[in-house]
């Protein structure tokens, strides 16, 4: 995808990596629309950004889309859903803990593609970005929620560039491992067992990288109209052994987490 020129939404952009998408696509030329519910953290990521508009919303409902889309200053040429939580720890206290996550990491997705997918099939181009994580393609210790809602929007961002990839709307899912976020900070810093538990089996699986460096190849993989995009090869590789024996990668899994417990 030619991204100079083209009208970009980001969710999640009033920090970590939805702000560094907000900068590296602008950087590429995109004229940027930065939805986020926090308004000051909005503020600072457009504070220099000659291309981009801040729009305060909630992404989850489809009228907090629909404020986003209108904001842009044409049609809407790229989407990237950004915005996500991690949830409740284990399998949360109530049906709200559940119904809110789901909202913010994969209804958000399937709503954004709704309103604008049929614009994009009718003009024959468009392009959507599913920031997802490692957990979609592995799993996520300590948080139900995380986990399920991550395999969830990459489910769906694989079945919508298998059924519109041929009409020239192209997908790509983004699933790094540790990024160094406020995301990730506030797990490391919670004082719940559960979460402290996450946050450990993250940070000890591999390198925590910038947000800066997600941007990057996410930017690359929208020029290369690239589907999976790994910040962490070692993800891919956990992943085959995952897929070659399922029965030792869940023992070996269990183990880590009794590793980490202890």
């Amino acid at each position: 995808m030619d991204i100079e020129g083209s009208i970009a939404v980001v969710t999640g952009a009033g920090s970590g990596i939805g702000r560094a998408l907000a900068t590296a696509f602008a950087a590429a030329g995109a004229a940027v629309v930065a939805g986020d519910v926090d308004q000051a953290g909005l503020a600072e990521t457009v504070r220099g950004l000659d291309s981009a508009v801040a729009v305060t919303t909630d992404v989850s409902t489809t009228d907090g889309i629909t404020r986003l889309i209108d904001a842009a200053p044409g049609p809407v040429d790229l989407y990237i859903a950004n915005a996500g939580i991690t949830g409740a720890p284990g399998l949360g206290d109530d049906e709200s803990d559940w119904d809110r996550i789901i909202d913010v990491n994969l209804r958000a997705h399937v709503r954004a593609a709704k309103l604008l997918v049929p614009q994009w099939e009718a003009r024959g181009h468009g392009y959507f970005v599913a920031v997802a994580s490692a957990a979609g393609l592995l799993t996520q210790l300590g948080a139900a929620g995380y986990a399920v809602t991550k395999h969830a929007a990459v489910g769906f961002a694989e079945w919508l560039s298998i059924t519109y990839g041929a009409k020239g709307i192209g997908v790509s899912c983004v699933c790094p491992m540790g990024v160094d976020t406020p995301l990730l900070n506030g797990m490391v810093s919670s004082d719940d067992p559960a979460t402290k538990l996450a946050a450990a089996a993250v940070r000890q699986a591999g390198e925590v990288l910038g947000p800066e460096r997600v941007a990057e190849l996410t930017v690359e993989a929208v020029r290369a109209e690239r589907f999976l995009v790994l910040p962490h090869p070692v993800v891919l590789d956990m992943y085959l052994q995952k897929g070659s024996d399922y029965e030792r990668w869940i023992a070996g899994m269990r183990r880590y987490q009794t590793a980490l417990e202890g």
